[in-house]
């Protein structure tokens, strides 16, 4: 039997380990819940910006129903929306939505435009001439239906040749976004030019009356003096509702409207700062068992602020369905 010291001495060490190990459990069930806490958080947070997203695309997607609304609105009243690329806004279920309508018409072809035009695109966001024909040959030589190879183009060859495993499609483009395929087309090109371009219009040329300064700018002979003064006298007349005046440089690039194509943008912002973008691309009919088909339909970028027109106390009624 130990001596009574030795049992006091015992029992203290025992006391001590076990304070020891009661402070090591209190510590990792600390650390525990605050992982747990930490979680829960981040769950809580996935949740809701999913909420927010959600309320935005809906938002956004209402946007778009409400221009297609108004380019069927039988009335003509004098706020009728135009098909200029005017930024007007809009609240659907108390979200501001920013929304712009533009005839597609008002972008270049990238199936029907000619050579010269095509050229002009690609030097008005900074290639020289001869990177300008290298792309231009090969967006033709991708287009056409032959395998013969422009002189600064490309065919089946040059692609394997390059590494890659596809060839051109000799076929028209079915998308803009195909153009990224095109020998020679490099992302940053693409991204300058995808504002500017489409496989819609189907025109040689584009309207010149609701173009944009971009695509104004990429018209051989222009300048941005002479587009600069332009587009100040095509707002001064509408502002005045009045018909936009010509203008002579287009010359054989000017183009049409377009009535039946249309691309809408519809920029939805949450309190919270969700944004998200609705771009869509709209082929009206005057059939009302169809009257429109989404051609594009596709969430998009935000972009800075552009001139509105205040329609914030309209409502989403009579617009149509898809």
């Amino acid at each position: 039997m130990l001596p009574e010291g030795a049992m006091k001495k015992n029992r203290t060490r025992q006391q001590g380990v076990a304070l020891v190990l009661v402070i090591w459990l209190a510590a990792l069930l600390t650390v525990v819940a605050g992982n747990f806490a930490f979680s829960a958080r981040n769950d809580s947070l996935i949740v809701y910006n999913s909420i927010s997203i959600a309320r935005a695309q809906a938002a956004a997607d209402a946007g778009v129903v409400r221009a297609v609304f108004e380019v069927y609105r039988l009335d003509n009243p004098p706020d009728q929306w135009r098909r200029d690329g005017t930024a007007h806004d809009w609240s659907f279920d108390g979200i501001p939505v920013r929304i712009e309508l533009r005839d597609e018409s008002a972008k270049i072809d990238v199936n029907t435009a000619s050579d010269a035009l095509l050229r002009g695109l690609f030097v008005s966001v900074g290639l020289t001439d001869e990177e300008a024909a290298r792309i231009v040959d090969a967006i033709a030589d991708w287009r056409d239906v032959d395998g013969l190879k422009r002189p600064n183009g490309a065919e089946e060859a040059d692609y394997r040749s390059a590494g890659l495993a596809y060839g051109p499609a000799n076929a028209p483009f079915q998308a803009i976004e195909e153009l990224q395929l095109v020998l020679g087309m490099r992302p940053d090109i693409y991204r300058r030019i995808a504002p500017m371009i489409t496989v819609y219009s189907r025109q040689m040329g584009v309207s010149i009356t609701t173009a944009t300064r971009e695509v104004l700018l990429a018209i051989p002979g222009t300048t941005p003096e002479v587009v600069d003064t332009y587009i100040a006298q095509r707002d001064a007349a509408r502002a005045a509702g009045q018909a936009p005046p010509l203008f002579p440089a287009a010359g054989s690039f000017a183009a049409g409207p377009n009535a039946q194509v249309s691309s809408i943008r519809a920029e939805a912002k949450l309190e919270d700062g969700t944004v998200y973008v609705r771009e869509a691309v709209a082929l009206l009919r005057p059939s009302p068992r169809r009257p429109v088909t989404y051609l594009v339909w596709r969430s998009a970028p935000t972009t800075e602020a552009r001139p509105v027109a205040d329609n914030s106390q309209q409502t989403a009624a009579g617009a149509p369905q898809r």
